[in-house]
Parts: structure tokens; C-alpha cells; sequence
């Protein structure tokens, strides 16, 4: 997941704050001036995008679709219900290290760990967790908002099937989701292989907000109340039943942050 991160941090903004204030304008183009090594590094934000928009970004197009490849691949980061934290990779080739004569390795472990390492449980090293899948959506739609709808990439990797960034945020949270809803069998993922919940009419409709899910089947790990930031899962499907591609090209980085208004206004506390 570390190697994912550098993902989202991006943010779109228009320009019109430097025509508001051109001298903070003329600074910041000094300041890049003066380090083109930095631009160099980077994604140029001086580069203008759909709607003579910006974009502040650690990946320029190039290293972003490189990520983009590892992140959709199914044998890698992407699982049936999301984005794992570990790549599927590791569990045949596994990191190796020697200390004090003894070996030391860390591997995909999709649900608990198999040892007593790290408090006993796997936590970063396999399973998948809600709020870090939300900021991947977020910086997908705000690249979105940049490229428009031009820039494609296989989603899944090697499918052959090719997708905008809209897409693939959309696609992402619809994996997400999964994690709760029915599926063919009439069965919950979320609830693994608890008869109680999978079965009982009381009890199989009383979704539980778990703090991280199975990599490989969805099965909620961990506490089971951390609404806090599961939940965001709710936000996710409102979002996309709401707002179409279109709607990204804001020319600003507030995508989520306009759609968090919009539910505020729409609870009693908002009104």
C-alpha cells in the first residue's frame, strides 16, 4: 500500500486564486523556475489540463499509469471487493530478510496472520480497509478532472478492457459495495461463514461495519463498529448514483468535498 500512497496525494485547482492574487502567482512561478529539478520529478502543475485546469501531483502521467498497472491487476492490488493492502504477489514471493542468523519475511496475508509478529494480526499486510480505498477514489476522480475522459488504462489489467478514471473510481466502489450486498448464492460477503448472520431473517439484514475485510472473499475482520470509516462505504454509493463524470469538472480539488455538502444539507442537522 506504501507504494500506492503517493496516489492520492493530488488536487486540481483552476487558477483563479493566483489571478486573484498575482504576486503569490508570480512567486510560485519563481519558485519552480528555480528548481527544475523538482519539475522534473514531478507532474508539471504549470501544464494545463481539460478546462485550462491544474493539477499538484507526485505522479506525472507516465508513473501514473505505471502505478495504475500494478494497482489493476488482479494478481496484485486489485481484489473482487477492492484494493488489497499488500500485493497478491508476496504470497508466492514473499520479502526475505536475514537478522542476528535467523530469516525474516513478510508475505500476502489476505485475513489474520499466521503468526505472533505485529500484535498477531495482519492488519497492512493483505486485507482490505475502507478509508485508504476512499482516498484512492478521491484522487481518481481528481485526475479525472484533469484528463477528462482521453486518458484510458486496462481495468482489469490485461483484460483488454479500457476504462477512463471515472470509470475505474466507479468500478472500484461498485467492488466495495459488494462487501455488503447479496450475492448470487443470498449471501452476504461481509459475514464470511457465520450461519447466524448468513442464515437467521433476524439478524442477516444487520450489516456490521468491520475495520478491514479478507482480500480474497470479503469477509469482515476486526472490530465490527468502525462506522467512523467503513462507512464511507454509504458515501460511495450515494456518489456515483448521483453524480456523473461530467459533474468532476469542478476545476477545483472539492469533488468529495462538494458531495459531503450536499449530504450535510440533506440531514435534519444541515437543514
Amino acid at each position: 500500500m506504501v507504494g500506492l500512497l503517493p496516489l492520492c496525494a493530488t488536487t486540481v485547482f483552476d487558477g483563479k486564486l493566483m489571478k486573484m492574487y498575482p504576486e503569490m502567482g508570480d512567486r510560485l512561478i519563481q519558485f519552480l523556475n528555480s528548481r527544475q529539478e523538482i519539475i522534473h520529478r514531478i507532474h508539471d502543475p504549470m501544464k494545463l489540463g481539460q478546462n485550462k485546469s491544474h493539477l499538484a501531483s507526485i505522479l506525472d502521467e507516465k508513473k501514473l499509469r505505471r502505478v495504475l498497472e500494478k494497482m489493476l491487476d488482479e494478481n496484485e492490488f486489485l481484489s473482487p471487493y477492492g484494493i488489497r493492502s499488500m500485493s497478491r504477489y508476496h504470497a508466492e514471493h514473499p520479502f526475505v530478510m536475514e537478522a542476528g542468523g535467523r530469516e525474516y519475511q513478510v508475505k500476502y496475508l489476505p485475513a489474520e496472520s499466521d503468526s505472533g509478529m505485529f500484535g498477531g494480526n495482519s492488519n497492512w499486510r493483505g486485507p482490505i480497509w475502507m478509508p485508504v480505498n476512499a482516498l484512492i477514489i478521491r484522487s481518481l476522480l481528481n485526475y479525472h478532472s484533469y484528463y477528462g475522459n482521453d486518458f484510458k488504462i486496462e481495468c482489469p489489467t490485461g483484460s483488454g478492457n479500457w476504462m477512463n478514471l471515472y470509470g475505474i473510481a466507479e468500478e472500484i466502489s461498485r467492488r466495495l459495495s459488494r462487501i455488503f450486498l447479496l450475492d448470487r448464492n443470498n449471501r452476504r460477503p461481509v459475514f464470511g461463514g457465520s450461519g447466524k448472520f448468513q442464515e437467521d431473517p433476524h439478524w442477516r439484514d444487520c450489516i456490521l461495519f468491520y475495520e478491514y475485510f479478507h482480500g480474497e472473499n470479503g469477509a469482515g475482520l476486526g472490530a465490527s463498529h468502525q462506522t467512523g470509516w467503513t462507512g464511507v462505504v454509504a458515501l460511495l454509493l450515494h456518489l456515483f448514483a448521483t453524480f456523473r463524470p461530467e459533474d468532476t469538472k469542478i476545476g477545483k480539488s472539492g469533488y468529495f468535498d462538494k458531495h459531503a455538502e450536499l449530504m450535510k444539507s440533506q440531514s435534519p442537522a444541515g437543514a
